[in-house]
């Protein structure tokens, strides 16, 4: 019988995360039952949402997340041996599932077949070419309905959605400007992925910088961070201006009591009649593989580039998420098994 690991929730996170916050057990894989796959992970995701979804979990469970694994025994003529599948099966490095029900945890989406990319890592499966890949084409395209032209702002600008976001914005004749935290991030989104150009918060006036960037204004507004950041960046937008929240990265440590204080937006909201949504991607479920097509041609045709953040050994799968929550990664953060 296969021996497997997997991270259980022992305590939930409060504050920064903790190494005892996750026990990382041993347990014994059962038989598979007809209808059922045996997979062995692969590449695995740690990602921000992380943070805020482990206090809805019962204490026991296995800490969320997705990843690319490979079917090494099945009973499912659909998902044959030596294909990859994705799925949200947590921390763990094998599982036994049926792939036809969909995952037991706070996503409740099934499992796919990674589609052939052909030359490009299978990794990519959790970054451009999955859920972080849709999160950026949707989310930005479908609520902020950018128009050539226009001026877009995009907080956490170079983690694996913030970056997708404005090439994007690029490809559709925005001004992008990002929001990042190092020199190093600043350079590679201006030099490498076109965009016009990056604040670093750590050390720029973000008010001043984006004033001085942004001249006539912001129209869209990618929202990854929350805060005063995106205070700033909303006080500076121009009339019938468009947010897309896709995250609020600054208050994922904090508690319901101690979340972090910001300059007051009704009156900008109000002013420029702005219109604000915030989405989590599976509103696009049916639409998924519409989006990892139009990403892979994206790639394919130059227009897309990525970049990941590796870490070997699923024994470093807390040190690698703690690195995403500080901000250590630039494009997609993975653990390879």
């Amino acid at each position: 019988m296969l021996v497997a690991k997997k991270y259980v929730i022992s305590k939930h996170f409060d504050g920064e995360p903790k190494p005892d916050d996750l026990t990382l057990e041993t347990f014994e894989l059962r038989p598979i039952k007809d209808g059922e796959i045996l997979v062995e992970a692969e590449y695995l995701s740690v990602d921000p949402y992380m943070r805020a979804y482990n206090t809805h979990l019962p204490l026991g469970s296995t800490m969320l997340g997705g990843q690319v694994a490979k079917i090494i025994e099945s009973k499912n003529p659909e998902f044959p041996v030596g294909k990859r599948i994705h799925g949200y099966f947590g921390w763990t490095t094998h599982n036994v599932l049926n792939p036809d029900e969909p995952s037991k945890d706070l996503f409740n989406a099934k499992p796919y077949i990674v589609p052939d990319f052909g030359d490009l890592p299978a990794s990519l499966a959790l970054g451009m070419l999955g859920m972080p890949g849709n999160t950026a084409l949707y989310g930005f395209l479908e609520i902020c309905k950018p128009k050539a032209g226009e001026t877009v702002v995009v907080t956490s600008a170079a983690g694996a959605v913030g970056s997708h976001v404005g090439q994007i914005a690029k490809m559709h004749g925005l001004k992008v400007i990002g929001i990042t935290g190092s020199a190093e991030k600043c350079k590679w989104l201006v030099d490498d992925l076109g965009f016009d150009h990056a604040i670093n918060y750590k050390t720029d006036d973000v008010a001043a910088a984006l004033k001085q960037a942004a001249p006539d204004g912001v129209d869209c507004y990618f929202d990854n961070v929350g805060g005063e950041i995106s205070s700033t960046v909303i006080s500076q937008m121009n009339l019938y201006g468009r947010v897309s929240v896709c995250g609020s990265i600054s208050c994922y440590n904090s508690g319901p009591s101690n979340l972090p204080k910001a300059t007051i937006l009704q009156p900008f909201v109000l002013s420029n009649q702005l219109e604000i949504k915030g989405f989590v991607v599976l509103r696009w479920v049916d639409r998924w593989m519409e989006g990892i097509e139009k990403n892979l041609a994206w790639i394919r045709e130059g227009k897309l580039k990525y970049r990941e953040t590796v870490t070997e050994g699923f024994e470093n799968m807390f040190d690698a998420f703690v690195g995403v929550l500080k901000g250590k990664n630039i494009g997609k953060a993975i653990v390879k098994f």
